[in-house]
C-alpha cells in the first residue's frame, strides 16, 4: 500500500493539472452520467493537431536540429546582456512556432550550461526568467504556439488574419517590455560554452520538416487534420519508431479530461447559467484571474464553452500566462530546470519570477482593456 501511495504522489507531482482534470471529469460524470453525447465533447482536430505537432518537433529536436542553430547564434554573443538578449529573443520567437514548453526545454538548460562558470547569480537568475516571459509571450503570437491558441483558434473558427490582428499589440508590447527588461542584466564578458560538431541526419530533417509543414497546412485549414495523424504516424515508422514515445500524451488525457468537465457542466442549467453571467462582457478579465489558479490551458477549455467571445478568451487566457507560476504550465519547467542546478536559490528565483511576471501584467492587462474599448 506504502508503494502504491509513494507512486501515486510521485505522478500528482508530476502531473497535478492531469490529476485534477480527471477528476472533475469524474465528479460531473456523477451529475451527468455517461451517454451518446459525450464522443461529441472532444475536439479531434485539436487533439490530432497537437499530437502531430508535438511528434514533429519531437523529431527535429532528436536530430539536433535546435542545438546546431544555437551553437551558431551564441557565437555571436560577447557579453551577458546580449547573450541575455539573445536567449530571450530566440525563446520569443521559436515559441511561436514549436511552442512555449520546446522553447523552454530547449534553451533554459543552455543558459545554465552557459553560466556554469560564470558566478552572477542575479543574471543567471534574471535572465531564466525573462526567457520563461519571452516563451509564454512569443507563443501567445501564432495558432500553433501553445495549446490554449490551436483549441481557441479552432473551437471559434477564427482565421489567421483575425488571429494575428487580434495578438500583435500585446506581443509587440510584450516584447518592448522584455528588450527594456534585458538592461537589468550587467553587460559582463562572457563566450558560449564548447561544443561538440552537430551532425544533422538530412534525411531525417527533411521527413520532420515536411511533417510540420503538413501540421501548419492543416492548423490553417488547407488540408484535413487526418493528414496529421497520418504523417505523424509514417514519419516515426520511417525515421524513429521512439518518436511516439515523445509525444506528451499527458496533455491530450488533460484536454479529454477538460472536455468531458466542460461539456457535462455545459448539460447542468445552474452551473452554464452561472458562468455565462460572470463571463458576460468580463471575458478577458475573468480569464485571466482563472489562469492565475489552475494555469491557462484548462482555463481556456473550461471557459470556452459559455462564451461566444473568443477573441477576448484568446487574449485573457495568454495575458493571464503572466502573474503566478503555475498560471502557465511552461514557467514550471523553468522553475525545475533552475531549482536542479548547482548553486540554485529558488527563493531568489520565485520573487524574481513574480516580481517580472506582474509588472508585466500590470502593463499588459491596462493596455488591451483599453485596446478593447476604443
Amino acid at each position: 500500500m506504502k508503494k502504491i501511495l509513494s507512486k501515486a504522489g510521485v505522478f500528482f507531482r508530476s502531473q497535478p493539472v492531469l490529476v485534477i482534470a480527471f477528476f472533475a471529469a469524474a465528479a460531473t460524470m456523477i451529475a451527468v452520467p455517461p451517454d451518446g453525447k459525450y464522443p461529441g465533447y472532444c475536439n479531434r482536430t485539436v487533439l490530432i493537431e497537437l499530437f502531430a505537432l508535438m511528434a514533429a518537433v519531437a523529431g527535429l529536436r532528436s536530430i539536433g536540429v535546435f542545438d546546431a542553430a544555437t551553437k551558431y547564434i551564441l557565437q555571436k554573443t560577447g557579453n551577458l546582456r546580449n547573450l541575455g538578449r539573445v536567449l530571450i529573443l530566440i525563446c520569443f520567437f521559436s515559441a511561436m512556432f514549436v511552442t512555449n514548453d520546446v522553447a523552454l526545454i530547449t534553451f533554459v538548460p543552455l543558459t545554465l550550461l552557459v553560466y556554469r562558470g560564470i558566478t552572477d547569480e542575479k543574471s543567471r537568475i534574471l535572465t531564466i526568467v525573462l526567457e520563461t516571459a519571452a516563451a509564454n509571450m512569443g507563443s501567445m503570437m501564432t495558432p500553433i504556439g501553445n495549446p490554449q491558441n490551436l483549441f481557441i483558434y479552432d473551437e471559434f473558427g477564427l482565421t489567421a488574419g483575425d488571429f494575428v490582428k487580434t495578438m500583435l499589440p500585446a506581443g509587440s508590447v510584450s516584447l518592448i517590455c522584455l528588450m527594456l527588461l534585458s538592461f537589468l542584466i550587467p553587460a559582463s564578458p562572457c563566450s558560449a560554452p564548447a561544443a561538440a560538431e552537430v551532425k544533422i541526419q538530412k534525411g531525417k530533417a527533411s521527413v520532420y520538416t515536411a511533417l510540420f509543414v503538413l501540421c501548419l497546412a492543416a492548423v490553417f485549414r488547407l488540408v484535413p487534420d487526418y493528414f496529421c495523424l497520418i504523417g505523424a504516424v509514417a514519419a516515426a515508422l520511417i525515421c524513429d519508431i521512439s518518436l511516439l514515445k515523445k509525444v506528451d500524451y499527458a496533455l491530450l488525457a488533460t484536454f479529454v479530461c477538460f472536455f468531458v468537465f466542460v461539456g457535462n457542466i455545459a448539460r447542468i442549467d445552474a452551473v452554464s447559467e452561472f458562468f455565462s453571467r460572470i463571463l458576460s462582457g468580463r471575458e478577458m478579465l475573468v480569464s485571466v484571474g482563472l489562469s492565475q489558479v489552475i494555469s491557462n490551458v484548462p482555463a481556456a477549455v473550461m471557459l470556452a464553452g459559455f462564451t461566444d467571445k473568443g477573441k477576448a478568451l484568446l487574449l485573457g487566457v495568454n495575458i493571464g500566462g503572466l502573474g503566478t507560476i503555475i498560471a502557465s504550465l511552461a514557467s514550471l519547467i523553468s522553475f525545475q530546470f533552475y531549482r536542479k542546478a548547482e548553486g540554485a536559490k529558488p527563493g531568489k528565483y520565485m520573487l524574481a519570477f513574480t516580481a517580472v511576471s506582474i509588472a508585466m501584467l500590470a502593463v499588459l492587462l491596462p493596455f488591451e482593456l483599453i485596446i478593447q474599448s476604443l
